[in-house]
């Protein structure tokens, strides 16, 4: 066990961040993963890292907090952090954040005070969200698992069985439990990148979703761009945002999105699960959605903003894939997302538009894509879908039968 998580940690800074010598690195941490996040402070230190800054969080006083601060507590957000933050991403910083889910923490919790609280520091964000949603300064996102995020996933074995369990998956989705996990991820982003040069090849016009549970049509933007596996920084230097992934995605057309879809798999969306739910659009706009449960959650989150009524990102993932393969429902998106195609409500990457990294707001809003303050993606896969991609010329080239690769 400790030498897998000797490993992972290596793996965060080695592949995930890429620190390179005298970088400045933030690292997001939960209290209850004290250990692991100092093996991740000792391999940023060993591979050059200037300095590491580290911001504890702790999900009861944060449950406490929407429980008994005033509401206006909701209404600001520290401007030293938002400063620091965009002034480290500005310098060539890089960020790290280590999750420990808690799908149903905030079960019961007013779900507006959410919803004005992300409104809150998404906006005070925007500036430090330039760098990361831009691929601008290098991020990366880990889970480790804790026991309430265990016993959700293996709901009838005992806690410490369904940490041993949860543990094994993570290691083995992270590649972790590999002879050299460095290499196995080397090897991976390879083969992402051969997927990407097919389609960044073609430059479809639109992609066309088909299975028993979707049917819509999305318009792609000119000069769109493909994106997985490593992402270049603005020093071209590759770093991996999300460990672990699966995905190949870009950014749509804000409203050429026509259709329905139900998702898949459950939303986990601030520490409440949204199950059972269906969307539909028209001209790229929610006009219709439900949900079997977390309707409230479901609602507050497209009503973050307008923007939050449009989606911002399309992405393929196959089903046969090791997270799918698993047959689990992780009840979070980090791993849910890489076991199924999915979209995402709100905010486009403008790394995924031909300069895009180089445009204001309003540039890449004039280029089609979407803005938005939030950024949430909802998995559509299954074993049974079809995507057809057509090219500018009308030609039709099948991505995906029955869940695969074509």
């Amino acid at each position: 066990m400790e030498n897998k998580l000797r490993n992972y940690a290596k793996l965060a800074i080695q592949v995930g961040i890429n620190v390179e010598p005298g970088q400045e690195l933030v690292l997001s941490a939960p209290t209850n993963a004290i250990p692991f996040a100092r093996m991740v402070v000792e391999e940023a230190y060993a591979a050059g890292a200037k300095d590491v800054h580290v911001f504890w969080n702790d999900e009861i006083t944060t449950k406490t907090r929407y429980e008994m601060a005033p509401d206006e507590a909701f209404e600001t957000f520290p401007a030293w952090r938002a400063e620091g933050l965009e002034t480290i991403a500005k310098n060539g910083g890089a960020f790290l954040t280590i999750l420990t889910p808690n799908p149903d923490l905030m079960k019961g919790i007013n779900p507006a005070r959410m919803q004005t609280w992300n409104r809150t520091a998404m906006t005070a964000l925007k500036g430090y969200r330039h760098y990361t949603m831009n691929g601008l300064c290098s991020w990366s996102l880990l889970t480790i698992p804790s026991e309430a995020w265990a016993s959700k996933v293996f709901p009838n074995d005992a806690p410490e069985t369904a940490m041993d369990k949860l543990w094994s998956q993570v290691f083995s989705v992270v590649r972790v439990d590999q002879d050299d996990p460095v290499q196995a991820w080397k090897e991976h982003i390879a083969f992402l990148k051969d997927r990407l040069a097919l389609l960044n090849s073609k430059n479809f016009k639109s992609l066309h979703f088909q299975s028993q549970t979707c049917d819509f049509t999305i318009d792609l933007p000119d000069d769109h761009i493909w994106v997985g596996g490593s992402i270049p920084n603005a020093k071209g230097r590759d770093f991996v945002p999300n460990l672990p992934t699966e995905e190949v995605f870009t950014s749509n057309l804000k409203t050429g999105l026509n259709g329905w879809v139900k998702a898949t798999r459950p939303l986990s969306y601030q520490g409440n699960l949204i199950t059972d739910f269906s969307i539909w659009f028209e001209e790229g706009k929610i006009v219709k959605y439900e949900a079997g449960t977390g309707e409230d959650a479901l609602k507050s989150l497209i009503e973050t903003d307008e923007g939050s009524r449009f989606i911002g990102e399309v992405a393929l993932v196959p089903f046969d894939s090791p997270i799918s393969n698993s047959n689990i429902v992780f009840y979070n998106t980090l791993y849910d997302e890489n076991a199924s195609c999915h979209l995402a409500i709100g905010n486009a990457y403008g790394m995924c538009l031909k300069d895009g990294d180089q445009m204001n707001e309003e540039e890449l809003a004039t280029a089609g894509l979407n803005r938005s303050l939030s950024h949430s993606d909802f998995m559509i896969g299954s074993a049974d879908l079809s995507v057809v991609g057509t090219t500018k010329s009308g030609e039709e080239i099948p991505l995906f039968i029955d869940g695969n690769w074509a």
